[in-house]
């Protein structure tokens, strides 16, 4: 069979069965099934699928993604997650758009504990919107934020999602963790500047509340609670980057760091129960188990495309265009962007890195920096209309009279931002590999 009856027959095979509407998973396992019995060899091509997917489950390196979800399902069952984003709310008093600017703060401080974006989003979502929109917010400065913030916790460690594709496609975990921190804070910047700037040229879309509880707070008063509910918190994100950046622990060290603090932090603000517990445990054994088997399902797939010669034939055709790196760069992210708007990231994932990574290490491009950007332009998709996974997020917490072109609207200029850092990423590599360059 050529390569490019090949490549159609998989990929045409795979995005059939996502158009009929099956789950991502079965999807990738069912065209395995199919590419193991063609190209590996009818029953013995079965056996070895089989292999393969054990094999490509049992790496130690994955071991983070449960920690890392278990120490967010950890803080958000026991309530912890909650109290600092009322604390964050108290501290701020008397300033245009402020609940816009404590769903930027609050947002980000929970993506550095959770390393959820849909549980970030769904969180904010049911937390501050209702309170926004009673108090006048218009609905993009309402919602954009929460939906804007809640991808940034693909971006900073804890993030399942980084461990994935740094297993995918073969880059250090590690740096690709510690890779993201710095886009993410500059992305939580424009977001807080453009609510802002948006806040004063246009105070009716944000007014300010005549009853705010912060404003009677003085001193001591106004500052306690920050200090007792957000800065332990904050603790533990310095306790497990910095423990990676330090050399002192590896990536499954520091969530295992993470997680022994987070339980210890429950239990020293007394918000630790047996059911907060055994909710965390079960909802974190539910995502590690979908995690685990779309990677199985994405190694065999790409072992497939590799047997198969459509891996080779399409790097070939590839590499007769004779593209620079910078631009072969730019055509990845290009392709990723378009695929933003119609896939979920996990998808993305397992379709275009078989055929990113082996172009990037032949055009010697740095695989952290390209990991970061993958990563970002991943959160991109997270908000691209028609089917941006925290579009639907928010319009299932959305009240009833909130329609889906609000959504979008409310998710335009943040797409901007995201778009803009994304850029500045590419001009300027060492915002992605500059702290990776610091692990000892």
């Amino acid at each position: 069979m050529e390569w490019q009856m090949a490549l159609i027959l998989l990929l045409g095979s795979l995005f059939l069965l996502m158009a009929i509407g099956t789950p991502v998973v079965f999807a990738f396992l069912s065209v395995n099934l199919l590419g193991a019995w063609l190209f590996l060899g009818e029953a013995a091509g079965l056996a070895q699928w089989a292999r393969n997917t054990t094999a490509s489950i049992g790496s130690f390196s994955l071991t983070p993604i449960p920690l890392f979800v278990l120490m967010g399902e950890v803080l958000f069952h026991t309530g912890l997650a909650f109290k600092a984003i009322d604390s964050i709310e108290r501290m701020i008093s008397r300033v245009p758009g402020k609940l816009s600017i404590v769903s930027i703060l609050g947002g980000t401080t929970f993506a550095t504990l959770s390393g959820s974006s849909i549980a970030n989003t769904a969180m904010m979502g049911g937390v501050m919107l209702p309170e926004m929109l009673r108090r006048g917010y218009h609905p993009t400065m309402a919602m954009g934020p929460i939906m804007a913030v809640g991808g940034i916790a693909m971006l900073i460690p804890p993030s399942a999602l980084a461990v994935m594709l740094g297993s995918l496609a073969g880059i250090s975990i590690e740096r690709l963790l510690i890779g993201g921190i710095l886009p993410g804070m500059l992305m939580a910047a424009g977001f807080l500047a453009y609510v802002v700037v948006r806040s004063r040229l246009r105070p009716q879309d944000a007014p300010m509340s005549d009853d705010d509880p912060a404003t009677r707070l003085k001193g001591w008063a106004l500052w306690k609670p920050f200090v007792l509910n957000v800065v332990p918190l904050l603790g533990i994100f310095i306790a497990v980057v910095g423990s990676m950046l330090a050399g002192w622990a590896s990536p499954t060290e520091s969530a295992a760091i993470g997680v022994v603090a987070s339980v210890l932090a429950t239990i020293a603000y007394r918000a630790l129960t047996l059911k907060a517990l055994w909710k965390s445990l079960i909802e974190t054994a539910k995502v590690s188990v979908v995690i685990l088997f779309i990677l199985a399902a994405s190694t065999t797939f790409a072992q497939l495309l590799s047997f198969s010669g459509a891996s080779a034939g399409f790097l070939g055709l590839i590499k007769d265009y004779d593209l620079s790196p910078f631009v072969l760069v730019i055509c990845m992210l290009l392709v990723l962007l378009v695929m933003g708007m119609v896939l979920d990231q996990i998808s993305m994932m397992m379709i275009a890195l078989p055929f990113f990574m082996p172009l990037a290490l032949a055009a010697g491009v740095d695989t952290v920096w390209l990991g970061v950007m993958i990563l970002i332009a991943l959160e991109i998709g997270l908000l691209t209309p028609p089917f941006g996974l925290l579009l639907i997020v928010m319009q299932s917490v959305a009240p009833p009279s909130i329609r889906l072109p609000h959504i979008y609207s409310a998710a335009v200029p943040f797409l901007v931002i995201e778009i803009g850092i994304l850029a500045l990423v590419l001009f300027v590599p060492w915002i992605a590999i500059g702290l990776p360059g610091l692990i000892g």
